[in-house]
């Protein structure tokens, strides 16, 4: 490669990165603005630098107007933030893990299990005395890792070698049992519960808090750090389990420490915010088709427009239908789908030109 050829390549990666975070950041403001609170940019910065450094003149303005910023909009889309990155994340994790570009967080089954421990714990109407209402989302946890261990029970009894196929197949079987269970709970549950149940498993980030924010945020910190360092390890896996193993990568090893890793990022986003889909299955794939499939820039830039991208779906959510509110997996599915089966149809129709 020339220099002038390297110097161009930093360029753009630079204008990516650039483009990456001026989405993000148009994302955050646009949705700070977006709601029944009419206020300028101004206030809502004078508000975040008044909480922030305590000092009382940065906004002298009504006590209920600074709550709305303070203690809703901006922990709902800080939230949306984190666990859209994540999620993407974990997807461009398991598309390259599992050389699958259909697999997405949900493969595995981490996100089911999820899924079946918080209806449970909407159906019995749980509440532990000491964690209160953080109930649902720590026993949400506790079921993906019991599904994580699960998948890995199957997988290895099946194939010692933690082979792809098997990985996915052993996904596919925990989530369809898990399926079974939820609409078994589904169909004993009585109307308000069973409306309950349904809008946790369309994905909601309403009504969530810094309290939220705080019990996901070590998870998100923990499982992107370590999948972020083995960008070298997922380049070698996606070309090839035999051909990692040849580079002198214990492939065993690292399998199950991103397995781990991405499970724990699907199943901490699940749980403080219901069933999202699409997220991690589209996101990759568009950035993908901008970067390569270089995960040195696809899982970072991934991790960016996956969090500005919820943060957008999220204000759709709660602004289209106003003063209702959609579940915010019901937009990311009416955007995701159509795009998805797009990049699915002209990746087809490329493929066959190539090899005609």
């Amino acid at each position: 490669m020339s220099s002038r050829d390297g110097k161009r390549g930093g360029l753009r990666m630079v204008t990516l990165y650039g483009g990456s975070l001026l989405f993000v950041t148009v994302a955050v403001i646009w949705g700070l603005l977006s709601g029944s609170a009419d206020l300028s940019v101004q206030e809502i910065v004078g508000i975040l630098l008044k909480n922030i450094t305590g000092h009382e003149g940065f906004f002298e303005g009504q006590k209920n107007i600074e709550m709305i910023i303070w203690n809703i909009r901006l922990p709902r889309i800080l939230l949306a933030l984190l666990v859209g990155s994540a999620l993407a994340l974990a997807g461009a994790a398991f598309q390259g893990l599992l050389q699958n570009p259909l697999a997405d967080p949900y493969t595995i089954g981490v996100s089911s299990g999820a899924s079946v421990g918080a209806v449970i714990v909407l159906f019995f109407q749980l509440e532990i005395a000491i964690i209160g209402s953080y109930t649902l989302p720590l026993v949400a946890i506790l079921f993906s890792f019991a599904a994580l261990i699960l998948v890995f029970g199957i997988t290895r009894a099946a194939s010692r070698t933690y082979a792809n196929e098997t990985i996915i197949l052993s996904g596919i079987i925990l989530n369809s049992f898990i399926g079974s269970v939820i609409s078994l709970i589904i169909a004993l549950s009585s109307g308000d519960q069973m409306r309950e149940v349904l809008n946790w498993l369309m994905g909601s980030v309403a009504l969530k808090n810094w309290g939220h924010i705080g019990l996901f945020f070590p998870f998100f910190v923990l499982g992107a750090a370590v999948i972020l360092y083995h960008y070298r390890e997922l380049n070698a896996l996606a070309l090839g389990d035999e051909a990692a193993q040849y580079g002198g990568m214990n492939v065993r090893r690292k399998k199950l420490i991103l397995l781990i890793c991405a499970g724990l990022l699907t199943g901490a986003a699940v749980s403080v915010s219901g069933a999202i889909g699409f997220v991690g299955l589209v996101i990759p794939h568009l950035v993908r088709l901008v970067t390569g499939a270089d995960h040195k820039h696809l899982l970072p830039l991934s991790m960016m427009i996956g969090g500005g991208y919820l943060v957008m779906a999220d204000m759709v959510a709660r602004t289209i239908v106003s003063p209702q509110e959609l579940p915010i997996g019901v937009v990311t599915a009416l955007i995701g789908a159509p795009v998805f089966t797009y990049l699915l149809i002209r990746e087809r129709i490329k493929r066959r030109n190539m090899s005609c």
